[in-house]
């Protein structure tokens, strides 16, 4: 189940470092939900990416190689609930009786669990040999052999006195009052986006609870469709996932036919009998509703299953509880697969991208602009393909458009998905790094002059060919889905919410500017930098001056940003060789 973070945020203390700055009471900034965290005293770093801040020069990984890694790590690790009073030591060397162990960590839902991963998947088999179905006194139990094993001890009151300190990986997300105190303390606007990254990124025990996740749905599934797999896509894979964001997952059954699709000699050709129905959708919705009946009935850990399945793309969601994770399962879901490959590419390309994409992520949620509601809200994958439009459109690019990938790309890459062509290079060592070396502060302050002044009634966002073109259709905010090009990805969005972030956009700018110019000092009660543009006081201003009936906000702030550009023409060489950093 989502755990919440922190919703109101006091006045904090002053902070002892370097830049200190007294911070007001802020109300209502980030209310993402909470999974498992790092141990802070270790180094966090997302899976297939490169550290933040600096260039990786060895080799990166293909994210189907990273999948396939993380899918065996998974197989061979099992999920224990714990008693609260346990000794780490005996209960290590209980489970070493089955085999080596490579790594486990423990963390708090609803109890306390161990994530533990055996060298060999050999040892899951004779652990679960070992272990017997609880009898119930009162209640039926139903029987099902899965890796989520409940542990009891034999003789608490004996062990008591031997139990040690178990180190919890943290579940939550940072707190506002700790990303204030973080933001207040930085030295520079680079170091805090750099700081906002590394709080909420997935850790390296997040990232293993949700693959192990969707290896215990998996084994569920396999029990009608043996050698299927449920692979995670989305958020949780393509590094641009936050502690607390949904799991996503699809149940992959094209591979079942490839698997035993072996030439044998002879004059003949063997099918399996098989049912049929009309389409591809109702097969799709007879498959959910099949699976959603067993994890509702069957799947230890599983609750509040719902059947979504006249929605354009059917899927069944569900609380896991042991994890923490809310789920949403679909199937034969490839072109997600395929968009989650893209982003992952994008975001190890270049330390800055993630960077940035996290930082205008957490601006739009401190201001409503996206919601974990469905709605007109701009939503967190439109903000990306925002961010990464931006990145592709500096001079030179920071990132390359999806058809320079596509020209890339060798017969190994080729993949067409329903008709559609989903074609890019995979290999990220072939990809000829970016000479840009702006800084991300001046990338943050002309990400939001340029949507600031974006003309967005009659130009669209196409990350396919890095530039604007004419919308094809009157939506407010048109932003063509990158492999079906027929679609637009942000619909939804209403006239008022992109005015909104129109609005707010230039505000910031503004903010950023008029920093550059006179910077707040050590001793001044005044937010600064990205903690100041996380302040909802700026659209509660807007919105109390448009019901005053003054002069509109966004039209003042548009003013000012000429002005300040205009005083600062002569100075923009300078201001531009300070603010440049060697690659």
């Amino acid at each position: 189940m989502a755990v919440h973070g922190v919703g109101l945020l006091t006045r904090l203390p002053l902070c002892v470092q370097r830049r200190s700055r007294v911070q007001r009471p802020i109300l209502r900034l980030f209310s993402c939900p909470g999974t498992v965290a790092a141990d802070p005293r270790r180094e966090e770093q997302p899976s297939g990416s490169a550290e933040t801040g600096s260039e990786d020069k060895t080799p990166k990984k293909r994210f189907s190689e990273v999948q396939k890694e993380r899918r065996e790590q998974a197989q061979r690790t099992v999920l224990i609930h714990c008693p609260n009073k346990i000794s780490e030591k005996k209960f290590l060397k209980y489970l070493s009786q089955h085999g080596p162990i490579n790594n486990h960590f423990f963390y708090e839902s609803y109890g306390l669990y161990a994530v533990v991963e055996f060298c060999q998947k050999e040892s899951v088999d004779s652990l679960q040999n070992g272990t017997h179905t609880p009898s119930m006194s009162t209640e039926a139990v139903i029987p099902f052999r899965s890796r989520y094993f409940n542990l009891k001890l034999k003789n608490p009151s004996n062990q008591a006195s031997e139990q040690s300190c178990i180190q919890c990986s943290n579940q939550l997300p940072p707190s506002s009052k700790k990303v204030f105190e973080l933001l207040r303390c930085a030295e520079s606007i680079d170091d805090q986006l750099n700081s906002l990254l590394k709080e909420f990124q997935l850790t390296e025990e997040n990232t293993k609870l949700r693959y192990l996740t969707c290896s215990l749905v998996e084994d569920i599934a396999a029990a009608y469709f043996p050698d299927c797999t449920v692979r995670p896509f989305g958020s949780s894979v393509n590094t641009f996932g936050k502690l607390g964001c949904d799991l996503d997952m699809f149940l992959d059954l094209d591979e079942i036919g490839k698997l035993s699709a072996v030439k044998t000699a002879g004059n003949f050709l063997m099918e399996f009998q098989v049912k049929n129905v009309p389409s591809e959708r109702i097969a799709t919705q007879k498959i959910l509703s099949v699976i959603g009946e067993c994890l509702d009935h069957f799947g230890p850990g599983c609750v509040g299953v719902q059947k979504i399945l006249n929605a354009r793309c059917p899927l069944v969601r569900f609380s896991h509880q042991a994890s923490g994770f809310q789920c949403d399962l679909t199937t034969n879901n490839r072109i997600a697969l395929k968009s989650s490959e893209l982003l992952y590419i994008y975001g190890a390309l270049d330390s800055r991208v993630r960077a940035l994409v996290f930082s205008v992520r957490c601006w739009a949620r401190a201001h409503s602009l996206t919601s974990s509601i469905p709605g007109a809200w701009i939503t967190n994958f439109s903000l990306t393909m925002i961010v990464i439009f931006f990145l592709q459109r500096r001079s030179p690019p920071i990132l390359p458009t999806l058809d320079s990938l596509k020209n890339l790309a060798g017969a190994e890459d080729k993949c067409i998905i329903e008709g559609n062509n989903c074609t890019f290079i995979r290999d990220l060592n072939r990809i000829k790094p970016s000479g840009n070396t702006e800084t991300l502060e001046l990338l943050l302050k002309e990400f939001f002059e340029y949507f600031g002044n974006f003309a967005f009634n009659k130009n669209s966002i196409n990350i396919r060919q890095g530039k604007e073109q004419n919308k094809p259709d009157s939506s407010p905010l048109y932003i063509q889905n990158p492999f079906e090009t027929s679609l637009n990805i942000s619909k939804n969005v209403s006239q008022s919410q992109l005015q909104k972030f129109v609005d707010l956009a230039r505000e910031s700018a503004w903010i950023l500017q008029q920093e550059g110019k006179d910077r707040p000092s050590a001793s001044s009660n005044q937010p600064w930098g990205l903690a100041a543009l996380l302040l909802p006081s700026i659209a509660n201003g807007m919105a109390l001056a448009k019901k005053k009936g003054k002069k509109p906000a966004n039209e003042t702030v548009k003013n000012l940003l000429e002005s300040l550009k205009s005083n600062s023409a002569e100075n923009s060489t300078n201001t531009n060789r300070k603010r440049t950093t060697s690659p």
